[in-house]
C-alpha cells in the first residue's frame, strides 16, 4: 500500500516534475477534509449541540475523503508519467503511428479523469462541511474555515487540470462529458448555503 504522506512529500518536492497543481490541488483538499475531521471531533459533548453520533459520522467520513483525495494526488503524478510514456513511443511506421496516438488519447483521457474524480470528492468535502458548519464548537471557527478555503481551491484547481488536457483528446464524446461534469461541479460552488470566504 502507497505511502499516503508520499503525495504531500512530492508536492514539496523542488525537484519532482511529475507532481504538479492537481495532485498539489488534490493534497489540498485532503487538508481540507482533515481539517473537518477535527472539527468533527472537536465539538463531541460541548452542550446544545448535536449528539456525538452525528460528529462522528462527519469525522469519519472526512478521514475516507482525506484519504481518497491523497490517493487521488499520487494517482495525478502517474497519470502524467503514463502521458510522457505515450509521447515517447516510437512513430517510425504507420503501424506505430498508429498505436502511438491511440495510447497518448487514452493516457490524456485518465489523467482528465483523474482530476475530475478528484474535484469530485473535493465537492464532497465542501458538503460535509455544510453539515458540521450549522453546528460545531465555535472555538474552531477558523479551522472550519481554513477547510472551506483549501476545499474550494483543490476543487478549482483540480477543474483547472480538466480544463487544460481537453484540447489534447481527441475523442468528442468524452469531452463533451468532461464539460458537462466541470460545468457542474463550478456551478455548485455558487450554492448560497456553502460558508463564505
Amino acid at each position: 500500500m502507497t505511502d499516503p504522506l508520499s503525495a504531500f512529500q512530492k508536492v514539496l518536492d523542488p525537484i519532482d516534475n511529475a507532481t504538479g497543481g492537481g495532485s498539489a490541488s488534490a493534497v489540498a483538499g485532503a487538508m481540507a477534509a482533515a481539517l473537518v475531521g477535527m472539527v468533527a471531533r472537536l465539538s463531541k459533548g460541548k452542550r446544545g449541540l448535536e449528539p456525538d453520533e452525528f460528529y462522528a459520522a462527519i469525522d469519519s467520513e472526512a478521514q475516507t475523503l482525506s484519504r481518497q483525495l491523497l490517493s487521488g494526488s499520487n494517482a495525478d503524478s502517474q497519470a502524467f508519467l503514463q502521458v510522457q510514456a505515450a509521447f515517447k513511443y516510437p512513430k517510425e511506421t504507420e503501424e506505430q503511428k498508429a498505436r502511438r496516438k491511440a495510447m497518448i488519447d487514452m493516457a490524456m483521457i485518465q489523467a482528465t479523469r483523474i482530476p475530475l474524480e478528484n474535484a469530485q470528492t473535493c465537492r464532497r468535502v465542501l458538503d460535509l462541511e455544510k453539515k458540521l458548519k450549522k453546528c460545531f464548537n465555535s472555538n474552531a471557527a477558523s479551522d472550519l474555515e481554513c477547510a472551506d478555503h483549501l476545499a474550494k481551491a483543490a476543487l478549482l484547481g483540480c477543474l483547472a487540470n480538466v480544463a487544460i488536457n481537453l484540447s489534447s483528446i481527441k475523442d468528442e464524446s468524452a469531452v463533451q462529458n468532461f464539460k458537462k461534469e466541470t460545468e457542474g461541479l463550478r456551478a455548485s460552488l455558487h450554492d448560497p448555503d456553502l460558508m463564505n470566504p
